[in-house]
């Protein structure tokens, strides 16, 4: 079967947008000539690639498929094309790079320094919060994101699964004990992500129905924060969920019942669609993928079983 690279690629946007019609304005076609398109490689394929429906267009199982075959070759071509770029010239210029206060404090701030040292003409802006800034509108040129981008025309990445552990100090567990079951909690301090936690953040609290019937246990400190629920751990104050990239870069805190596991966020490297070919994004994409591994990032659980 060969296939039509141009018909590809009008698949991609499609897929992008949602619509054929929001499609067919950022291609300055008609919708008519691009719904042909589409419709011209579903016959070449022998299977249809979105469901149509009045709110707009959802992949099929065989266009799921599609996508993902694209998007190896998008960052294949791309990369080439870095490596074409990258001997004529070198990234230059500012990057902004949007970020969680807990992950890009810890983890992400002391991998950069590297980062420059591969690319010393590119200067890092590093902006941290838990809320998502609009890439769309600019407010920053990427975003490191610990759950699927909402925006259809953004570029996502994925990066490496990010897994929680309860911990606790060795001062809290040795004034308190430590728990060896999962109803031991009920007798413990936990502490929590407040009340104000994303959306995205909201399984976060796991530990406080963890093997609890009724009514959630109640924590005895809330902070709307996972690094500032770090510092409270450290200093004992009790046990909590806490993301394996912090346990790795604390020193101070234990895992207790280290056979739990909370819910595993995933992450993904994303940007504005017309950032595709710039140099420095590309080299900031390439370098995370390279750092952000779970023998990088996850705790080392046979030590633990050990």
């Amino acid at each position: 079967m060969n296939l039509d690279w141009e018909k590809l690629r009008l698949f991609e946007l499609v897929a992008e947008a949602g619509s054929f019609t929001e499609a067919a304005r950022r291609l300055h076609m008609s919708q008519p000539a691009l719904s042909r398109q589409i419709g011209a490689l579903e016959a070449s394929m022998g299977a249809k690639l979105f469901h149509r429906h009045a709110r707009g267009l959802a992949m099929t199982h065989e266009g799921e498929q599609l996508r993902n075959a694209t998007h190896d070759m998008q960052d294949r071509l791309e990369r080439a094309q870095l490596a074409i770029d990258a001997s004529r010239d070198r990234p230059t210029g500012e990057i902004r790079v949007s970020a969680t206060v807990s992950f890009g404090s810890t983890w992400l701030a002391r991998q950069l320094g590297d980062f420059l040292d591969l690319y010393p003409d590119i200067n890092v802006s590093l902006m941290l919060s838990d809320l998502d800034v609009d890439l769309a509108k600019r407010e920053a040129d990427v975003a490191i994101r610990f759950h699927q981008p909402f925006q259809a025309d953004l570029v996502q990445k994925p990066l490496v699964d990010i897994r929680h552990y309860l911990c606790a100090s060795p001062e809290y567990l040795a004034r308190h004990g430590a728990p060896e079951s999962v109803a031991d909690l009920d007798g413990h301090r936990l502490i929590a992500y407040g009340d104000t936690a994303p959306e995205f953040l909201k399984g976060i609290n796991w530990a406080l129905e963890l093997g609890h019937e009724g009514a959630p246990r109640v924590p005895a400190l809330m902070i709307n924060n996972s690094h500032g629920v770090l510092q409270a751990v450290e200093s004992g104050a009790g046990i909590a969920a806490l993301p394996s990239y912090l346990i790795r870069f604390s020193d101070k805190v234990r895992v207790v019942l280290p056979e739990l596991e909370g819910p595993v966020f995933r992450t993904f490297f994303t940007y504005p669609a017309e950032l595709r070919r710039s140099l420095r994004v590309v080299a900031l994409r390439d370098f995370l993928v390279e750092r952000m591994t779970p023998a990088n990032l996850d705790i080392d659980r046979h030590a633990l079983s050990a």
